[in-house]
């Protein structure tokens, strides 16, 4: 990945607009999706689900629209 990002430092300004334009067509959900199943799966977000549920317990939530 490092020598993605060099080459993409090195390209001309109007082809880095190309590039990022061409970033818009990439499916980046699968990875997203995996990446929080991952997470979960190794507890990296359980501090989130505890300090969640004692700010509810403190009354400091609201109602989901």
């Amino acid at each position: 990945m490092a020598e993605i990002i060099e080459a993409v430092k090195r390209l001309p300004e109007s082809a880095k607009g190309e590039f990022l334009e061409g970033l818009t067509e990439v499916n980046f959900n699968d990875a997203w999706d995996r990446q929080i199943e991952t997470d979960a799966k190794a507890g990296r977000l359980d501090q989130f689900i505890d300090e969640a549920i004692l700010e509810h317990r403190d009354g400091q939530s609201r109602p989901f629209p």
